[in-house]
């Protein structure tokens, strides 16, 4: 009898770990998604975005060009981080910089505006 309530002690507990790792799982590839989908959706929209903000085909590239730069660094940046000083901080950090840099972009009056 001990023996069937280790075993399902066990069961539960496991379970309750694999719930956790998928959720964890999901919640990394929403990240992976936001950053990916922010990119295509600037690809896209580069003519009209030219348009709107009186910006020449440099500036768009350069606009591009930084956004994967800065995001280059700051995974690998990131990802020391997150073994400094905990993962779910530097994540949730990540998504709410990314969250509000994004939105500074989207009221952006033009190509240059810092």
């Amino acid at each position: 009898m001990i023996k069937t309530e280790l075993a399902a002690q066990r069961t539960e507990a496991s379970t309750g770990r694999d719930i956790r790792s998928w959720l964890m799982l999901a919640v990394l590839l929403v990240g992976q998604f936001m950053g990916l989908v922010d990119v295509f959706v600037v690809n896209v929209a580069m003519p009209e975005i030219g348009v709107d903000l009186h910006a020449s085909g440099a500036s768009l590239q350069l606009v591009v060009g930084g956004y994967t730069v800065a995001y280059a660094m700051l995974l690998i940046t990131g990802a020391r981080l997150g073994d400094l000083y905990g993962r779910r901080r530097m994540y949730l950090l990540g998504a709410i910089g990314f969250t509000v840099t994004s939105l500074a972009c989207g009221f952006a009056p033009n190509a240059l505006w810092p």
